[in-house]
């Protein structure tokens, strides 16, 4: 559902066709700037421990990582994917079409040291979060803000004749016309890169108020369910980066809202809610 478009205002007409065209994430919504603890804790320690993928560079200045990527994920994708009409792609919009993943132009300044704001901010329309390998991270739900994007939402049928399903086996997929990929729940693909089997999870990337986000094992490599998480999917807990423990999101192979970020619970600066509301643009 649209409350705001690109630029805190009341719904547009430029807010719906965002909406229509990405297909992908929840409408625009206010940022929450106000903030309740003060300065937040320096992050900067673990994130130069993360393992960025060669196509991402990350530099640490002025209190802030600045992030540069083409967008496009360092790991496989597939040959075709299933790309519908309207906010909602379903087996009856959808045809499979190859690949249209494109570069982007990501050049993100976000906080190393978060401050928890008064209260949460609802995660926007686009990119909210990016990662390690490249891509971007999307919240839960495609363009109307209700329905949960999953590999098993439907298939439809490839040049092939194999199935094609809406998301690919790492939980991500390109957006139909700007082909901005992203993921929308704990992308395999990428935990793999940097987690042992039965092992804790590493940092996968950082989301755009500046807390850090993980795969879906504790510190001690046993799983973490939804039930653990607040109402943005994030916890306070130790990690490989952060053996003090630390505020951190976390992703689930799970076929409801808590796979990815629901909301921000840190405060987020203005401009990469705009710019993450319509993917790929530059901040």
């Amino acid at each position: 559902m649209l409350s705001r478009d690109i630029f805190g205002a009341a719904p547009t007409t430029i807010g719906l066709l965002a909406a229509l065209v990405f297909g992908c994430g929840s409408g625009p919504t206010e940022v929450n700037t106000t903030t309740t603890t003060g300065a937040g804790e320096d992050l900067t320690a673990g994130y130069r421990q993360a393992t960025w993928g060669a196509n991402v560079t990350v530099s640490y200045a002025g209190g802030k990582l600045r992030y540069v990527s083409n967008g496009i994920p360092n790991h496989t994708r597939q040959a075709e994917y299933a790309v519908g009409g309207g906010p909602v792609p379903s087996a009856a919009n959808a045809v499979a079409v190859a690949d249209p993943t494109r570069a982007q132009n990501y050049d993100y300044q976000i906080p190393l040291a978060p401050v928890k704001a008064a209260s949460p901010t609802a995660t926007n329309l686009g990119v909210i979060g990016v990662m390690i390998s490249g891509a971007s991270l999307f919240n839960p739900y495609e363009g109307d803000g209700t329905t949960v994007a999953t590999q098993s939402n439907f298939s439809v049928k490839g040049t092939g004749g194999g199935d094609v399903w809406f998301l690919d086996s790492c939980n991500g997929h390109p957006t139909p016309t700007m082909g901005t990929y992203h993921y929308h729940a704990l992308p395999g693909c990428v935990t793999a890169m940097v987690d042992a089997a039965n092992g804790p999870s590493h940092i996968i990337g950082i989301a755009f108020d500046g807390y850090p986000i993980y795969g879906d094992r504790d510190i001690d490599g046993k799983a973490v369910n939804a039930a653990s998480l607040d109402g943005c999917n994030g916890i306070t807990s130790p990690t490989p980066e952060f053996p003090k423990g630390v505020y951190h999101y976390v992703l689930l192979n799970v076929a409801g809202p808590a796979s990815s970020i629901r909301c921000f619970s840190g405060v987020v600066d203005a401009s990469l809610v705009q710019s993450g509301g319509m993917p790929g643009m530059r901040p």
